[in-house]
């Protein structure tokens, strides 16, 4: 059962970038005859369109949670969102507050063998149900690739990178949970749906 549950998740995933993409193509495509400022106009919209994904993906100006981690880097935690499918995805963003580029921490990824021969990750990443004594790890695809932004490597000094993790979801009745990742301070996070 949780194969169809991370199958669909993967699909979901993958259909959410295509859309995206396609808006955004959309967008760039949008416009009409004109001067040479109107396209620029637009150029800078689809700009703007772009920086402000937070927005359309359900996250807030002020993070739900933020997680240091060592030499200025931070996670924060914009959304928690539970999906009917049995699932919840973890959405924020690394951010380096340092004034030097940053190698992202291996470590992120775990320990498992399964998830450590698919490269960086963020498969060390757990949901912590203190109230029903539960631990809740990252998802995985058939192939035991983990259900998260993949492939991270460093960060620039005032950069930041957006990234996902995808959870079994916890009963319907659990709404706070802390979020664990490795080399990082934990963070208390309310999930939404």
């Amino acid at each position: 059962m949780s194969i169809r549950f991370t199958a669909k998740a993967h699909r979901r995933v993958i259909a959410l970038t295509v859309a995206a993409g396609l808006a955004l193509g959309v967008a760039g495509c949008g416009g009409g005859g004109g001067d040479d400022k109107k396209p620029d106009a637009s150029a800078s919209a689809s700009k703007d369109s772009g920086s402000k994904p937070s927005a359309q993906e359900g996250k807030s100006q002020t993070p739900l949670a933020e997680l240091k981690g060592a030499n200025g880097l931070l996670l924060q935690i914009s959304s928690a969102q539970r999906d009917s499918g049995g699932f919840v995805t973890v959405n924020g963003q690394f951010k380096n507050d340092g004034s030097q580029s940053q190698v992202i921490p291996a470590e992120l990824r775990g320990d498992e063998t399964e998830i450590l021969k698919h490269g960086t990750s963020l498969g060390g990443a757990t949901l912590v149900d203190s109230q029903a004594k539960k631990r809740y790890y990252v998802l995985r695809d058939t192939d035991g690739r983990p259900l998260t932004t993949t492939g991270l490597t460093t960060i620039e000094a005032g950069q930041t990178i957006p990234v996902f993790m995808q959870f079994p979801s916890p009963p319907s009745s659990t709404t706070d949970v802390t979020l664990q990742l490795p080399t990082f301070s934990s963070g208390n996070i309310k999930i939404s749906g």
